[in-house]
């Protein structure tokens, strides 16, 4: 046999557990470190996984040799908002100076003013503005993300968001896996009148489901937003329809939106910074995938994050994301949140490496295509100029890739001069 490609002298080769369900409690604490490894590629596909001393009398068309360097499977982000009009940055002034964010709303800011040029924006500029940061992404070791709509709040806008992600999966050969977060907020016109809003977004679900638009539904449960019972109607409905389920849930109050996402078999219950034990002990009892944003709660300047520790130690599956957005988290970097999950939820290098890959593929329905390296899975991979699987949470703020593969095709390559992005075509 004659493979596509073979990498060999790979220094350390990450290979997290499969299994049908995510990695939970001490489970994550497990992860296979091969050394001296190396991966023979056919068809896009991992063919063959040994040592490099096996390489040496194999045959293949590109050999690539990886310096003893560090190779893990693709990093997969799944909760992102990756198509939206406009930026934010001069409402930084105002949150330095103490400007609560109700008042920032009441003067034309906030997720109000993303909504407003989501709205003006048209679908071939938001394509391209999604994909400038689609391609950062990239850059940084992701190969499998999921993408949000959420700043239209009505039905052409949502619709036109999820279209733009559509055409991302169609030009970008990686796999984006998109999400209706049409119940993102409530707009101006419907204050009191929530449940009369969350009829017609749900509305859309046949189109989107007939479109094949969104895999998943999501709704943000919390004070000022959506209730609990509220959100159960709007989830149960995209439930009977066939969506898979995801809510943020428990960032700013402990309402119970936890517990509802265990309750209705949710694939990931995300933010859950304000989770209570009951809703941490659930967790622990279902499969649902307990989302974690860090780089949120950083970059908003609070003190108190999500309970990491608590989490896994009573026996739940953890998963991270950057929460990519123009408002509560500014960045494509999945790398900072990886030592952002060291730093400030004390997880270690084996659960945070579980948590970017295994875990939070099963957070989007990916379980089967990504996070892990095995014979028969696409080859998406990362080669990592670092010295060993623990010295990215530990050297933070910079981009460790040296290239990124999807499929056996390779995406982006650090170079002496530089980043290059080589291929963003199909």
């Amino acid at each position: 046999m004659t493979y596509d490609l073979l990498v060999h002298n790979i220094g350390q080769l990450i290979l997290p557990n499969s299994s049908e369900k995510p990695l939970k409690g001490q489970e994550m604490k497990e992860l296979n470190i091969s050394e001296n490894a190396a991966i023979g590629i056919m068809d896009g596909k991992i063919a063959w996984l040994g040592s490099s001393a096996e390489a040496e009398s194999l045959k293949a068309s590109e050999r690539i040799d990886a310096q003893e360097k560090v190779v893990s499977p693709g990093l997969v982000d799944p909760h992102t908002h990756l198509v939206f009009g406009g930026s934010r940055e001069h409402e930084l002034s105002l949150k330095q100076a103490g400007v609560p964010y109700l008042e920032i709303l009441a003067q034309g800011g906030g997720i109000l003013s993303t909504v407003g040029s989501t709205k003006k924006a048209t679908e071939g500029e938001l394509f391209e503005k999604a994909s400038f940061h689609l391609e950062r992404m990239i850059s940084y070791g992701v190969t499998t993300l999921e993408a949000k709509s959420g700043y239209g709040l009505d039905a052409e806008t949502e619709l036109k968001q999820l279209r733009v992600v559509q055409k991302l999966k169609e030009k970008y050969p990686v796999s984006v896996v998109s999400t209706f977060l049409g119940a993102h907020a409530v707009p101006p016109g419907f204050k009191g009148k929530e449940d009369e809003f969350l009829e017609e977004m749900s509305r859309l679900f046949d189109d989107i489901k007939e479109g094949k638009l969104a895999e998943f539904v999501d709704i943000f449960c919390e004070t000022g937003v959506f209730t609990i019972e509220q959100s159960r109607m709007f989830l149960q409905q995209a439930k009977d329809k066939g969506f898979g389920l995801k809510i943020h849930a428990d960032e700013i109050d402990p309402l119970g939106g936890t517990e509802l996402a265990v309750s209705l078999g949710a694939a990931s219950a995300d933010h859950l910074v304000a989770a209570s034990d009951e809703g941490i002990r659930q967790l622990s009892q279902g499969n649902t995938v307990a989302v974690l944003l860090p780089g949120t709660t950083f970059y908003l300047g609070k003190d108190h994050y999500a309970r990491a520790r608590k989490m896994i130690d009573e026996g739940a599956a953890v998963a991270l994301a950057t929460d990519f957005n123009p408002g509560s988290c500014v960045t494509e970097n999945l790398q900072m949140i990886m030592s952002l999950a060291a730093l400030k939820l004390k997880m270690a290098a084996e659960e945070i490496w579980n948590a970017v890959t295994v875990n939070a593929a099963h957070a989007i329905g990916k379980a089967s295509e990504a996070g892990t390296l095995e014979e028969g899975r696409s080859a998406d991979f990362v080669i990592w100029d670092v010295p060993n699987y623990k010295y990215i949470p530990y050297h933070f703020g910079v981009n460790h890739a040296q290239s990124v593969y999807h499929s056996g095709k390779k995406l982006w390559e650090r170079t002496p001069y530089g980043e290059i992005q080589l291929s963003s075509a199909r």
